[in-house]
């Protein structure tokens, strides 16, 4: 897999949120670190085009964010930060397929997909539950569950083990690490990240540094005076 930013930038009005950044991202696990409003989310959506760069471009596996903003939505799945937002659905098994709906699936190939993730992620025995009834480490694990299905390359979570116990975290964290597709991993939880191969750290929508995770976390630390 390939992302490729070229002189990007984004402006909201008079506000820069990120500066001018030139940069490629092909390993597996990376983790995307900051302050608050440092720029690390903007960057992050950037790449599934949920944001458009105001200068410069992004290219995700030779696909054009702006250009083919459609594809790309295809290639790069998203788990937003608080992921019962994002179910739609009433009851799991159907919100999970509801992603399948309109590919042209016949309803015996969506029963098979939908059955398939399941028990991959092992919750076939959440399928008859409601969305509202999960806990916190369910939920996150069928909001990554309703993405995988589609079958992207990419998937870019958004702090998530936000507000999980120490159970849920690490079931989150053993899904994350068994996840075939590139992943890319906004958080504050510096342990999620601390084995992924690469991780970046933003600050007043700059990139500052760029490396091993344990060198990028330690310059964290110094920024944040901890």
């Amino acid at each position: 897999m390939a992302i490729q930013f070229t002189d990007c930038s984004v402006r909201f009005g008079q506000k820069v949120a990120l500066h001018p950044l030139t940069l490629s991202l092909s390993e597996q696990r990376i983790g995307i670190i900051g302050l608050n409003g440092s720029g690390k989310t903007t960057f992050a959506r950037l790449i599934n085009g949920l944001v458009k760069p105001s200068d410069g471009r992004v290219i995700v596996n030779g696909l054009d964010t702006v250009a083919d903003d459609k594809a790309v939505l295809g290639q790069a799945g998203f788990i937003f930060q608080n992921p019962q937002h994002q179910l739609i659905m009433p009851i799991v098994r159907e919100d999970i397929a509801f992603g399948l709906k309109n590919r042209g699936l016949s309803g015996a190939e969506i029963e098979a997909k939908t059955d398939a993730v399941l028990a991959r992620f092992a919750v076939s025995h959440l399928a008859k539950r409601r969305v509202h009834e999960l806990s916190g480490g369910e939920t996150q694990l069928i909001a990554i569950a309703s993405v995988v299905v589609t079958g992207p390359k990419i998937l870019i979570l958004d702090e998530p083990t936000n507000q999980l116990d120490l159970k849920n975290r690490r079931l989150v964290a053993s899904t994350i690490d068994g996840l075939e597709q590139q992943v890319l991993v906004i958080s504050h939880d510096l342990g999620l990240v601390e084995d992924f191969d690469r991780v970046l750290l933003f600050h007043e929508g700059r990139l500052i540094a760029d490396g091993p995770a344990e060198q990028t976390i330690r310059r964290y630390h110094e920024e944040a005076g901890c």
